[in-house]
């Protein structure tokens, strides 16, 4: 059985560094510099920007201000109700925020917020299948792998830009804001 190589490459954004993982298929991953759960590269992995540009490119204009939804090929691995759930992530409208009750309901398991919670947690494409939309439902931000200062970031970086806030300015880099 022969097995798809996976490439990986790394890059800049106002979040901190990205890395970038897929397979010939598509993107699998998007890890953040820091990672509320880290992880490491396979050793068998190979460093490769010519194959992740089409994902580099997108999330570049994102952060310009110049792409609301993405279309690259995606290939998340996980389980059937991790993948319903990222699914449904990916329809939640830039800007809009939902909370994990809501996002519970629009895959009719309103009883399992909790697991939608938990699937949430381990998206492995953040910012392309947008977790840090989902927020607490008093309107809290609650957990995200990339840190809270990065989805106050994400957020406020949409709510800006949804709004056609020209003379806003850029959002301040995640880093300005970090808590620690």
């Amino acid at each position: 059985m022969t097995t798809d190589t996976i490439h990986y490459d790394e890059m800049d954004s106002p979040v901190g560094t990205l890395r970038l993982v897929a397979d010939s298929h598509g993107l699998r991953e998007i890890w953040f510099e820091r990672e509320r759960h880290p992880k490491k590269a396979d050793a068998s992995w190979v460093r490769a920007a010519a194959q992740l540009k089409f994902a580099r490119v997108q999330l570049e204009e994102y952060f310009a201000g110049e792409r609301q939804h993405f279309e690259l090929p995606l290939r998340p691995v996980g389980t059937p109700f991790q993948l319903e759930v990222w699914h449904e992530l990916g329809r939640i409208p830039y800007g809009v925020t939902i909370s994990y009750g809501e996002l519970a309901r629009r895959i009719d398991k309103p009883q399992a917020v909790r697991a939608v919670g938990a699937a949430n947690g381990r998206n492995p494409l953040p910012i392309v299948l947008p977790c840090h939309r989902v927020i607490g439902a008093d309107g809290s931000l609650t957990g995200f792998g990339g840190g809270l200062p990065t989805k106050r970031f994400l957020l406020a970086m949409e709510d800006r830009i949804a709004r056609g806030d020209l003379f806003g300015g850029p959002p301040q880099s995640a880093d300005t804001h970090l808590d620690f």
